[in-house]
Order: structure tokens, then C-alpha cells, then sequence
């Protein structure tokens, strides 16, 4: 295993019941980074959405994690949101 990803699919009644798509814990190995595996992953679940229908894909990810957000731009990815945790 090379990388992992969690892709969830959420029905939104605002959006007439059409799912997002959220993709979340993205990790590739460091050893195998800058390879296009972290690409073939994304474009796998930015498929698989459009294949389910969805509106939209969103992603989670960490804001110092400026290298990993750059990929996500190329993918046609936009920062619009601020997200907020609540530790338990």
C-alpha cells in the first residue's frame, strides 16, 4: 500500500438529495510522493463522484500542508472554506 484515502458520499436534502462527495485523510508514502500516485487516487474519487452523480467533491486538509495543496489546485480544486474542529 502506497496510499490511502477515506471517500465518503453525504446526501444533502438542500441539494434535492444529490450526494458530495468528501474525500478525507489523504496519505501517500514519503518514498513514493511526487510519483502521480497521490493524482491517480484523486482522479480515481473525482470519477467515481461523477459516476455517483454528485455535485461536488470537497476536501479536508491541513493548512501547512502548502505541497499537497498545490496538487489539489491542478486538479481543479479551490479553496472557499474555512473549516473549525471541536476536539472531545
Amino acid at each position: 500500500i502506497v496510499g490511502t484515502f477515506h471517500l465518503t458520499f453525504l446526501t444533502y436534502l438542500a441539494a434535492a438529495g444529490r450526494p458530495d462527495a468528501q474525500i478525507e485523510a489523504i496519505h501517500v508514502a514519503a518514498a513514493d510522493r511526487r510519483q502521480g500516485v497521490g493524482t491517480m487516487m484523486l482522479q480515481w474519487a473525482i470519477d467515481e463522484a461523477k459516476r455517483r452523480d454528485c455535485r461536488r467533491v470537497q476536501l479536508t486538509t491541513d493548512k501547512r500542508r502548502t505541497e499537497a495543496h498545490h496538487l489539489y489546485q491542478r486538479l481543479g480544486f479551490t479553496f472557499r472554506h474555512e473549516g473549525l474542529k471541536l476536539n472531545l
